[in-house]
């Protein structure tokens, strides 16, 4: 049985006709309950973050959506050209059945022989010659992991890659590429290196390289789709009185305002301040979470202060209301 498609929507919880700011709620909550800080030692729930992220950074796209309210999972696949796809779609659509409307394409009538010079080199086989043999085709892709540490996913840039790739001979040897690493690659993302595949056969063009990103965990910095999150520990009285701090962000450090009474768990919004968008669209943005941090080993005359204080308010009147 062919596998069972994916509905993204349906992985959010959402309607088809979702607008962005009802899509980005259902992002949130869904990535709050199961985010691994909250779900430690949870494979279940680390898989389920992961799947919730993977659906918002499609459907908050607004190129990536189109394309895949038209052409289903097929359009998430690296390299996928939709122009080319709905030529394809005009050429043999009526002869192979038409398709089946957003998710792909159904089969149908077989094509006749004399559409398939024109078929293979759609897909890059090639032709036939004068003398009617067929031309060389097309070399296979390949696929390679390519490691990333956080900051260079977020900030992109170049990476060197060196792989044993075998020549037109079938010798294998190393060759050393250099992969332009687009800013905000989010990890199991995929880098096409043209031409950088196995080698043609017969006088064929070669395949492509396929790089899928793999970007390591960061101290400091977690993300959720385009969103950054830092932990960052204030004192009591900054906590109580409100205070101006540094913050590190990815482009270095920032000075933000805690206002006064400010809870743990609180978020400071920088906007702009996440990870850039592959695509070109608008940044992510940078929350800065309060953690108010507990003072160790006072004193008695400390504790005594700390007694009094305590005693100004109940913190849980609130929760028998």
């Amino acid at each position: 049985m062919p596998p069972e498609k994916r509905d993204l929507y349906k992985v959010l919880g959402v309607a088809r006709d979702v607008d962005a700011d009802a899509l980005r709620k259902a992002y949130r909550k869904l990535a709050r309950r199961h985010h691994p800080d909250v779900n430690p030692g949870d494979k279940a729930a680390e898989d389920k973050f992961k799947e919730i992220s993977e659906a918002y950074d499609v459907l908050s796209d607004p190129a990536k959506r189109r394309n895949y309210d038209e052409f289903g999972e097929v359009s998430l696949q690296g390299g996928f050209d939709a122009e080319q796809a709905r030529r394809s779609r005009e050429a043999f659509g009526a002869r192979f059945g038409g398709g089946e409307g957003p998710g792909g394409y159904a089969s149908g009538e077989a094509f006749e022989f004399g559409d398939l010079d024109d078929l293979l080199g759609r897909f890059g086989f090639g032709g036939r010659g004068a003398s009617g043999r067929a031309a060389g085709l097309r070399g296979s892709d390949l696929e390679a992991s390519l490691e990333l540490d956080f900051l260079e996913a977020a900030k992109g840039g170049e990476k060197r890659l060196t792989l044993g790739l075998a020549g037109e001979d079938g010798r294998l040897r190393n060759e050393t590429l250099t992969v332009r690493i687009p800013p905000g690659v989010a990890d199991g993302g995929r880098i096409r290196l043209r031409g950088k595949g196995a080698p043609g056969l017969g006088g064929g063009p070669p395949g492509d390289l396929w790089a899928t990103v793999r970007v390591g965990s960061h101290p400091v910095f977690r993300r959720e789709g385009r969103d950054v999150f830092v932990d960052v520990p204030v004192t009591i009285p900054e906590a109580i009185r409100g205070a101006k701090i540094e913050v590190p962000t990815l482009d270095g450090r920032a000075t933000v305002t805690v206002p006064p009474g400010s809870d743990s768990g609180r978020k400071l919004r920088l906007r702009g301040k996440g990870i850039p968008d592959p695509a070109g669209g608008a940044p992510g943005d940078l929350y800065v979470v309060i953690q108010i941090r507990v003072p160790k080993d006072l004193d008695a005359a400390a504790l005594e202060k700390l007694d009094a204080l305590a005693g100004a308010e109940d913190p849980r009147k609130e929760l028998f209301r």
